[in-house]
């Protein structure tokens, strides 16, 4: 699958980062992790994201497409949509 950019906004400790980054791995994704815990640009971006400016994560970005906390479901119908 040919995607321009898949993100997956997160922190190490949050066990459905870990969920979302197994879940794209197997499907043989290749995608960007940003730790906004380790890394004040990467926060920053997933606050841009957001009217709020919370650290909303997990947050997936799929090319100009914004997912907070999608199901299984969800994620794969965008995926499906941006083929």
């Amino acid at each position: 699958m040919a995607y321009q950019n898949i993100k997956l906004f997160g922190a190490e400790r949050c066990h459905k980062t870990g969920y979302y980054k197994s879940f794209l791995e197997n499907l043989n994704l290749e995608y960007t992790f940003l730790d906004v815990e380790l890394n004040d640009l990467f926060a920053d971006e997933l606050r841009s994201l957001y009217k709020s400016r919370k650290l909303n994560f997990p947050t997936i970005t799929i090319n100009s497409k914004t997912l907070r906390n999608p199901s299984d479901k969800d994620l794969l119908k965008c995926l499906d949509k941006l083929k």
